[in-house]
């Protein structure tokens, strides 16, 4: 875990500016022709119009058996900060066949999300991978959604070891000239990547000879199948590697060699990155009036003007002020056509600090154990937190951590081999091995060409803000639109029996939609015909089923590849202990535990419980904050903003303009929830305050994922026993519409309290899950503990978290 905190900042679209007048003025930076300008200007509004979001998933384990439970905890980012807007996660879970096996829609709130999958115990064992997205990550290539492969394990086999992995024979060997293209008279850096036929790396060494078949270069792998090789080719020549592995040798043909071109080296300092550009000829006018590009995260860092008559052909692009990450080159001709490409990575020592402190181990059975994280006092941080048994858990050999993941394999295509090991330290070798990563991987997020030619993503999956409800109504036994008419709606949520209102207008084609939803499980959807100028008497309304409804077969972008076999013994210990623990579990659901003995002179009568009690939980019952019961008041107020007006103190609403009020305290808009859930001022404002049973003013700072820095308003809606007269249904018609997944919570048991089924054994192997670690405002710190199980001795302590300006933190330690 790299220590230290990059300056607190508003992301990319602040820092990238100010970086880049900083190398212009430093360069004297040429003015720009017009081409150049397009250039420029196509990736900044390609960056506005197609904002790349991403999601990553830390789990509690890295594989699992049948009957266990899969933890997850979802960070989403939005350009490199957290995704603020974002309200909808889907996760899937997808067998080698790309069958759904199971699948949750979350709520996204302040950039996480967590959820959990129940792993049947009837599952077919075997692998599968871990799929998430949102929305508009459907919109481009499906290989930066987010994948992770596990294997789930049959605990009824506990004494077979699965089968080894199959025996390789056949190898490739791939070589990537440092810019893109061999060229004649230019002497430039061959990369190279060998792998075996699953696609992991392998080693390789060998020859690189010419037509005359004299040795002109050494092949010779460095670090996990790649290396690296100087080479001033010929023209008209034709070179190849005569390569062997200890599975047998083959000859590959390295690119062709072109006579006109430019030629790109990268020279990473840390500091700062030179670049030097070669071109094939000095004379040729084609290279005076060439443009360098560099760009990260779809924001222009630095442009410079090439001219090889003037020597004009390197410069350096300072790191001081950008953060960790893929720094793209591409060098362009006049006519805008890419001539050379080249990645390098930008590596800081700005990850977010988590450190671990005050530890309180105990091995002992049932013991307690105490951990104490501190996290940086100048931001609020969302951490997740996951405890296994070490020894029975093993650490998944080719890991992919949120540094990692959110900060490399998401920006590029192709496998890496434990992609965490280059964020481990700053050590020179490390920083070596992945600037080859970066010579034998391109980018692509996105193809110049294709964006220059405005050949642009076809959207179709808007930016979703919360649940939609959609169709078409029809009349006349659905031969005719319900052109500019009205649909009432009445919505019924059975698990709470919470009731909702809307109406909507039709267009002429007789489509509406209702957005902004949000509600968990499922609701009954009542709806009818409302018009009091026509009378319609055969209105048929047909609900669009949304895409996560379907149960489409899954294309995955990424193969499974064979795992790495877990040492027998662990293995046979892992599915014995789930085996058990499996039992236990049906133990508990078919068999009541009844108390020993009951005194009744000990009993005592619960106090009725206040409105607040009934309707908050978790974070939101425990806030500081101000409840407001409307079941036992009459309100005056038609919206809820003018009812709170004045009630808080340095709570400011402004609701001159009904329709759209405004809110601040301290310096900032406060977050809002609509039964929990993230909503936003529209939603709220547009609630009858007679359906409201609720409000909890949560004072700053509320730390319920990101933007709680100015406090938070949690509304509730009425639902059984609050509720007003019932709603009268009768001529609506129904439709049942899912919602968000109910999120399971983990269980932990508390040996200081005696229980009955605490007789029972103990048999959990993680030990400890929290998705959502609140640090305290004050210290910056935030406590852990648990209780040991019957038999582990050895902990796994990963915390993994994210800061409110997109910094990113990891941290592992053995206890």
């Amino acid at each position: 875990m790299q220590s230290g905190l990059s300056k607190k900042r508003n992301g990319l679209k602040w820092l990238l500016p100010v970086c880049l007048m900083g190398i212009t003025a430093a360069l004297a930076f040429y003015p720009a022709d017009e081409w150049q300008d397009k250039i420029t200007q196509t990736l900044e509004q390609y960056s506005k119009r197609f904002p790349q979001e991403k999601v990553y998933l830390q789990l509690d384990k890295d594989y699992y058996a049948a009957g266990e439970t899969l933890w997850f905890k979802a960070y989403v980012l939005l350009q490199g900060q957290p995704s603020l807007s974002a309200t909808n996660l889907y996760v899937e879970l997808v067998d080698r066949s790309g069958n759904v096996a199971m699948k949750k829609l979350l709520s996204i709130g302040g950039g996480t999300a967590s959820g959990a999958f129940e792993i049947p115990e009837l599952i077919k064992a075997g692998q599968y991978q871990v799929r998430a997205y949102t929305a508009w990550m459907l919109n481009f290539d499906a290989e930066f959604l987010y994948y992770k492969n596990i294997e789930i394990f049959d605990p009824s086999k506990n004494s077979v070891q699965p089968g080894a992995p199959k025996t390789t024979s056949d190898f490739s060997v791939q070589f990537f000239p440092e810019g893109g293209n061999l060229i004649a008279g230019v002497a430039g850096r061959v990369a190279f990547k060998s792998i075996d036929q699953n696609g992991y790396p392998s080693e390789v060494n060998g020859i690189v000879q010419n037509l005359k078949g004299e040795t002109v270069a050494l092949v010779k792998t460095t670090h996990d199948g790649m290396g690296m090789f100087e080479l001033t080719p010929v023209a008209g020549e034709t070179y190849k590697a005569l390569v062997q592995t200890n599975k047998g040798q083959k000859t590959v043909l390295l690119p062709t060699v072109k006579t006109a071109g430019v030629g790109l080296k990268i020279f990473n300092k840390g500091t700062r990155v030179f670049y030097q550009t070669l071109p094939a000829t000095k004379d040729n006018p084609v290279y005076n009036n060439m443009m360098i590009v560099a760009q990260m995260q779809q924001h222009v860092v630095y442009k410079a003007k090439l001219n090889a008559a003037e020597g004009q052909i390197s410069g350096f692009v300072p790191t001081k002020d950008l953060p960790s990450g893929i720094l793209q080159f591409t060098i362009f001709n006049s006519e805008g056509l890419p001539l050379a490409e080249r990645l390098a990575f930008v590596r800081k020592a700005d990850a977010l600090p988590i450190a671990i402190q005050n530890t309180t181990i105990n091995t002992q059975p049932r013991q307690k154990n105490v951990l104490e994280l501190k996290v940086p006092d100048t931001l609020l941080t969302s951490l997740s937190v996951s405890i296994t048994d070490a020894d029975q858990v093993v650490k998944d050999e080719d890991e992919n951590n949120i540094l990692s993941n959110l900060l490399l394999t998401s920006d590029i295509k192709g496998y890496i081999a434990n992609p965490s090991q280059y964020f481990k330290d700053m050590d020179p070798a490390t920083l070596s091995n992945l600037d080859l990563i970066m010579m034998t991987n391109g980018w692509r997020r996105f193809s110049w060409e294709k964006i220059l030619h405005n050949y642009l993503p076809d959207i179709k999956y808007p930016y979703e803000q919360g649940l939609l409800l959609k169709g078409i109504a029809t009349t006349n036994k659905g031969t005719v639109p319900l052109a500019n008419g009205r649909i009432d709606f009445v919505l019924k949520q059975p698990i709470d029996t919470s009731t909702g209102f809307s109406s909507v207008t039709t267009n002429d084609k007789g489509e509406f939609a209702v957005d902004r939803l949000q509600f968990v499980d499922t609701i009954n959807v009542f709806y009818r015909a409302n018009d009091p100028n026509k009378t319609w008497k055969d209105v048929d309304v047909k609900f669009e089923p949304h895409f996560f409804d379907k149960n489409t077969p899954v294309t995955m972008p990424y193969p499974f590849r064979e795992p790495a076999v877990i040492d027998n013994t662990v293995l046979r210990t892992f599915l014995a202990t789930v085996s058990e623990s499996n039992a236990v579990n049906k133990s508990i659901q078919q068999k009541p535990i009844f108390l020993q003995e009951v005194n009744v002179r000990e009993k005592r009568l619960r106090r009725a419980q206040s409105t607040g009690d009934r309707y908050t939980t978790g974070m939101f019952s425990a806030g500081d904050g101000q409840g407001f019961d409307l079941t036992k008041d009459e309100p005056s107020a038609f919206t809820i903003f003018q009812y709170l007006q004045s009630k808080v103190s340095g709570l400011v609403i402004n609701t001159t303009d009904v329709t759209k009020p405004a809110l601040t305290w301290r310096g900032g808009a406060p977050v809002l929830f609509l039964n929990e859930m993230p909503t936003d001022i529209n939603m709220l404002n547009n609630i009858s305050i007679s359906d409201v049973a609720y409000i909890k003013v949560l004072r700053p700072t509320f730390v319920g994922g990101f933007g709680g820095s100015s406090g938070a308003i949690a509304v509730y809606l009425r639902r059984g026993g609050d509720s007003r007269a019932d709603i009268d249904t009768r001529g609506f018609d129904k439709y049942r519409k899912g919602g968000y997944n109910i999120v399971k919570e983990f269980y932990a048991p508390d040996y200081t309290v005696r229980k009955d089924i605490h007789i029972l054994q103990d048999k959990r192997l993680t030990l400890y899950w929290n998705p959502n670690l609140v640090a305290d405002t004050l210290t910056h710190t935030a406590k852990i503990s648990f209780f040991n199980n019957d038999f582990t001795r050895r902990f796994r302590v990963v915390v993994e978290g994210m800061g409110e300006d997109g910094t990113l933190g990891h941290i592992e330690q053995l206890y």
